[in-house]
């Protein structure tokens, strides 16, 4: 911890927005003769990194980092001591420590940035970022408001040999990239609806970031999940994961959403909701349903075996239920069939009518494990090869087994990342899919906090005025 007077010099968060908002010529003064873009010039095509913010999602970045290779850690940034301190020391590749983030970008050793600051900080770091000439990787939500939708699409797409990569690491995911494969062969029909849950406890397992911290030295600092100006809420944090599915497995964006939001039970000076029910309606009569709790963490998906988070993808043939894999547990993808359709005979049909009411008991099917691509049985296959895959596929029918992922998705949207900026390929997680995921979350708390239809078509006139014009 730093002592009085070298917490007096430190530049706080607001210090450092005031400054990022200064814009481009200050990024610009910054970085005297910055290239338009960063060429990749480590050997072996290496990429150099830096991170900027390296509190706890970045630190856990570079826990994972520190496992692959194809990118060096160069440069580490955060205004809060402990966490800079932590970040550096962590590393397997001891980084330079930097309190300005200015200072990492005016570095020409910077290949790519990392950027996992609060939300507040996405825009202006990603922005000074590109005008940097660096490619980046950003969190989600990718920006905090409408003004910043606008903006960086703006940015982004006039700087096209730069790469802009976010992190919704589902889409890098093997069980959901399945799970998408089996929408589009049709293998669970006409997708109609999607079910998304994110609910914990925070009553009987509190959370360090979800709890607001009364006597922190760092204030707001400390509590921004928590506070609007600086937050987007339960729907930033944690939805927007879950509406980029929806999005991803209807194949289209949403039309409109509808929704209830609420300070229900913490009463502790938060101005974000605690209770949050959302409907989102899609352009073929699809809907999303998504709720985020904060009081009980039951989760009816996967017969109870996790808690908290997943998705239920229906369809008129079928039923998935997939979540994401964390570092302590596997992913889960399991799916379940519809009835077979029955045609009746023509000389039993009334009596097929009659009985409709009494055959729909409820009863139910056994889950199917979701197959990834090695467990597919092929031609290529030696007989012992075919065996195996027979043998494992009855232990995952039976639950004794359940198929993992070679990798895990957060380590494969680095490897993809480093490989995008190298070749210039288009991330599966681009700008456009970001800028959805962000435009859902802001449309979602306005429907809340308005209490009526708030229509995704607004957005295209929201934020378009002066204030706009000044942060782009």
């Amino acid at each position: 911890m730093a002592d009085g007077n070298e917490q007096k010099n430190e530049i706080s968060r607001r210090d450092a927005v005031k400054t990022a908002a200064a814009g481009a010529a200050v990024a610009a003064g910054m970085i005297t003769g910055a290239p338009w873009i960063q060429k990749v010039k480590a050997a072996n095509d290496q990429i150099q990194l830096g991170i900027i913010g390296t509190g706890g999602r970045g630190y856990y970045h570079i826990t994972h980092l520190n496992k692959l290779d194809g990118a060096k850690l160069v440069a580490a940034c955060d205004i809060f001591q402990p966490n800079l301190d932590k970040a550096v020391n962590g590393s397997k590749d001891k980084p330079k420590g930097y309190k300005d983030y200015r200072e990492v970008l005016s570095n020409k050793d910077v290949d790519a940035v990392i950027v996992s600051t609060p939300l507040y900080m996405h825009f202006p770091v990603t922005r000074d970022a590109l005008l940097a000439g660096k490619h980046v990787f950003c969190e989600k939500s990718l920006v905090h408001s409408a003004e910043e939708v606008h903006a960086l699409r703006k940015m982004v797409n006039e700087r096209p040999k730069q790469v802009l990569q976010v992190g919704l690491q589902r889409r890098y995911s093997r069980f959901y990239q399945t799970a998408k494969q089996m929408v589009e062969k049709g293998l669970i029909g006409d997708v109609t609806n999607v079910y998304a849950q994110w609910h914990r406890n925070l009553i009987n397992v509190p959370s360090a970031t979800w709890t607001m911290k009364k006597n922190d030295p760092r204030g707001e600092d400390a509590n921004w999940r928590l506070l609007r100006k600086y937050s987007g809420g339960l729907v930033a944090e944690l939805g927007s994961h879950q509406m980029d599915i929806a999005d991803w497995m209807f194949g289209s964006h949403f039309e409109f959403v509808s929704g209830v939001g609420g300070i229900d039970y913490f009463k502790d000076g938060r101005d974000v909701y605690d209770s949050v029910q959302l409907i989102f309606r899609y352009p073929k009569g699809q809907r999303l349903m998504a709720s985020y709790i904060s009081t009980n963490q039951h989760c009816a998906l996967f017969g109870g075996q996790r808690a908290q988070f997943g998705e239920c993808i229906m369809g008129t043939q079928g039923t998935i239920h997939i979540t994401v894999g964390t570092d302590d547990e596997p992913a889960l993808g399991m799916w379940y069939r519809e009835p077979a359709k029955k045609v009746p005979d023509p000389g039993t049909a009334k009596a097929a009518v009659a009985s409709a009411s009494l055959a729909s008991t409820g009863k139910g099917s056994r889950p199917l494990p979701i197959l990834l691509s090695k467990d597919e049985i092929t031609e290529q296959d030696s007989f012992m090869t075919r065996e195996l895959k027979f043998a494992k596929r009855w232990l995952y029918a039976k639950g004794v087994m359940v198929p993992e992922e070679d990798r895990n998705p957060v380590d494969q949207q680095f490897i993809e990342f480093f490989e995008c900026c190298r070749t210039l390929a288009k991330p599966k997680a681009d700008l456009e899919i970001g800028l959805n995921d962000s435009s859902a979350v802001i449309l979602s708390n306005l429907a809340m906090d308005e209490s009526r239809r708030v229509y995704a078509s607004e957005l295209d006139k929201m934020g378009t005025g002066e204030a706009a014009k000044k942060k782009a």
